[in-house]
This record gives C-alpha cells, structure tokens and sequence, in this order.
C-alpha cells in the first residue's frame, strides 16, 4: 500500500474544477500497470482524524463519532470487508444524493440491530443542516487514527458532495509488488497533470503504522529478547537440576538393578518423579504467570495477555526439557554395570 499526499489548491486549483482534478488524477493512477486498486481520502486511515458535527435526525451529536472524508473505493481499496450495502461509488458526485458509509461500531451505537441502509445521517455547518445524507453501507470496524485506542464510531462521506471542502489529500494505491517501485510513475503522471504540484509524504502504509507505535516495536522487540533469555536459563538451569538430581541416583539405580529391576522398570521410576515435579512447577507457575499478565496488558496489540496459546507452548517446552534432563541419565544409569553404579561416586 503506497500512500502520498497533494495539494491541488496550493498549486492553484480552485472550485469546482478542483475535484474534477482529483477524480481524474485517480483514475490514472489506476491505470498505472501493476496498482490493483486507487482510492483517495483527506487523510490515511491512521493520520487522520477529524470530528465534524454529525448525528442522526432527532438526536444530539454523539461527541465520540469520528469523520473521515474519502473518494470512491477508498474503503475497499484499503481492505476493510463490507457487511452490508456497498463502497462509496463513481455515481456518488455533485448533484447526486448525498450518501454516508458508516462502521459497525456506529451502527451498533446507534441502530442497535435495527438495519441502518437507508436512514440518514444530518451533517451540520453553523448550526445548520448543511448535509442530509443517506447511510449505504456499513463496513468491519477498522483502526481509525489511534492505534492504542478502542475503535470509535465512524462515518465515511464522498469529499466532493459539498461540505466539508478539503484542500489536500491523501492518495492510497493497493500494488501487486514493492509499493516504492511505483513512486516514479506517480511522479510522472502527477507531473504531467500539473508540474506545479509536489508529491509529498511518500510512504507505505506499513511504515506509517510502525512510525506511530514504534516505541512500543521497540519495547516488544526488547522484551521478547528478554524473554527468550529468561527461557533459555530456565531451560537450562532446569536441565541442569533434573540431570544432577538423578546422577545423584546412580547408586541407588544400581542396588535396584542388582535386585532384579529391569531397565525399563529404573527408568520409569525416574520418568514418573519428573513429570510429577514438572506438574507441580507448572500448577504454581501458570497461575503466577497469568496474574502478572495484567501488567503488561496495555501493550499489547490483537493480542490477549492470556493467550493460551502462549501460556501452553511455553509450558510444554518446559516440561519437554525436564522429560529430557530426567530421561539422558537416568538412561545413562540404567545401562551401568550394577558393580559399577553401586561403586558410583
């Protein structure tokens, strides 16, 4: 996903030709070979963030409701699944009837299970209804703006159906390869519309989300080191402690063996005191662990500080390890000459 910015009316653009401009600039960009999808909008979905007074007919603005003004396609270019009713469209111009696309978020906020396709939304400018316009679609929640915070409700309106009038916008292009081997053919095609107009903020969309939580990157790349190191020690010093528990045993193995044990009897015997002191390690260990889960809580991203899948793994690969330390010499011992294991120092 490459993203770019321009800014057709410092170049000297003005109404109503500059949102043909826009239109027509996308619909190059789309033809670009290798862009699979273009959309446009006043802002990416995380770098922008705008509250404009909003609300259903009847009812006072809801203060949390987010706006984000875009093009045609810009929610199905960027991805986000649609649940009902349809993208902003081509047919969606000046003149037309005034659509919006909203959010679950919004339409559970505010329609409950009601179905929201065909009511409407008011759009006020001083005071006034400015905008009535007709809810079309409804689409999964996606990050908005902030990627630390719950997803707001949000509403997504056509920028060229009249207020609110954007100046600069931001370009998004789905590609099939590297989206930075296209930044020269936008160049060209933006040059070749008006040699005026710089392209600025070129980057992708991942370096975008990195840029704004790259602290917490750094923080969760840190850990995570950290956290193999912890690991390993355990591994280790666990490794360390079942094989010298058992060594210690020699002799004890080898006055069993010269009592008629056989092997498998000595290292079943040895296997059984393992897995019970593993057991007993890991039923003290994960509930310590989930407790302490909630500190880091609020870093996490799509991820649960439970995760099950993470608690499980980690205890098996302790309890791989123990299995492991307790079997090499206890198999080791078994396979001693009783003489020997009794003479055992």
């Amino acid at each position: 996903m490459l993203l770019f910015q321009l800014n057709a009316r410092q170049a000297g653009h003005r109404d109503p030709e500059i949102l043909t401009f826009y239109a027509n600039l996308r619909q190059q960009l789309a033809a670009i070979p290798g862009v699979r999808q273009a959309g446009l909008a006043e802002s990416s979905l995380i770098g922008g963030q705008t509250q404009l007074p909003i609300s259903l007919p009847g009812k006072p603005r809801d203060e949390a409701t987010r706006v984000l003004v875009v093009g045609p396609a810009f929610l199905t270019t960027m991805q986000v699944p649609i649940l009902a009713g349809r993208d902003i469209e081509e047919r969606d111009r000046p003149g037309s009837q005034p659509v919006a696309v909203i959010n679950e978020r919004f339409a559970k906020t505010n329609f409950a299970d009601q179905n929201p396709l065909g009511r409407h939304l008011i759009l006020s400018k001083d005071g006034r209804p400015a905008r009535d316009m007709e809810i079309v679609g409804v689409f999964k929640n996606a990050r908005y703006a902030d990627l630390r915070r719950a997803i707001p409700p949000v509403v997504y309106i056509p920028y060229n159906q009249g207020y609110p009038q954007r100046n600069e916008m931001t370009y998004a292009l789905r590609t099939a390869g590297d989206p930075l081997a296209y930044v020269s053919s936008v160049r060209e095609i933006v040059r070749q519309a008006d040699a005026r107009m710089p392209v600025s903020e070129v980057r992708t969309q991942k370096v975008e989300i990195e840029d704004d939580i790259h602290q917490e990157i750094t923080l969760a790349d840190l850990c995570s080191a950290l956290a193999m190191l912890a690991l390993t020690i355990a591994c280790v010093g666990l490794y360390g402690t079942m094989s010298y528990t058992v060594a210690r045993r020699t002799n004890e193995i080898g006055l069993r063996m010269a009592l008629g044990a056989e092997r498998h009897n000595i290292l079943g015997m040895v296997m059984r005191e393992t897995l019970i002191m593993v057991a007993v390690g890991v039923a003290i260990g994960i509930p310590a662990a989930l407790a302490a889960s909630r500190f880091v809580r609020s870093m996490l991203y799509g991820l649960e500080a439970t995760d099950p899948l993470t608690t499980t793994v980690s205890a098996l690969l302790l309890m791989m390890v123990a299995v492991l330390a307790g079997y090499l010499p206890a198999r080791r011992a078994s396979r001693v000459d009783p003489l020997v294991a009794l003479r055992y120092e």
